[in-house]
């Protein structure tokens, strides 16, 4: 195509109407979008960040848990978690403990300052998720989990699994 031709509203939106389709750019939009309504929800909250809310949520709803736990149960890197602790500790949010049952790594305790932060940002958070039933069904947002999944495990396989490597994502 002739890129002279067209003028650049026209190349633009033939370019957008393309990625548009790209479930690897509509998935990092998302979670972007995602990201900032949470900010916006959190500064009502107290203004925790992000990972500072994970982090009390985890803790309070299972206990002490350890850097690699909460990496888990987020799906995230636990180096994003191991920054945002000594910020935690100094605002009195969270304190470590030797894991009795492995000596090589701490568990993350919720403080009562930290409860006390959780306990503004929770009810603001619940709107946060309550507000998606608005949106969505619950039958849609379980499908949706489902098609997350399959997308996930479709991710970890090893790439010789895949038949044609795309080099356009």
């Amino acid at each position: 195509m002739d890129h002279k031709s067209q003028s650049r509203a026209a190349r633009v939106a033939a370019r957008k109407t393309i990625q548009d389709k790209n479930l690897f750019g509509r998935l990092s939009a998302a979670a972007i979008a995602s990201r900032g309504h949470a900010k916006r929800f959190l500064q009502l909250g107290g203004g925790l960040s992000i990972t500072e809310w994970r982090i009390l949520w985890d803790l309070q709803q299972a206990g002490p848990l350890s850097v690699q736990d909460m990496a888990s149960i987020q799906r995230t890197d636990h180096s994003l978690i191991s920054r945002a602790l000594p910020v935690m500790r100094k605002k009195g949010f969270v304190k470590t403990a030797p894991n009795a049952e492995d000596k090589r790594q701490s568990l993350v305790e919720l403080t009562p300052g930290g409860a006390r932060a959780f306990e503004i940002a929770a009810p603001i958070m619940k709107t946060r998720r309550d507000s998606l039933s608005e949106t969505f069904a619950p039958h849609e947002i379980e499908t949706f989990l489902k098609l997350l999944d399959r997308f996930e495990e479709h991710l970890d396989q090893p790439i010789e699994h895949v038949n044609a490597v795309d080099e356009t994502d």
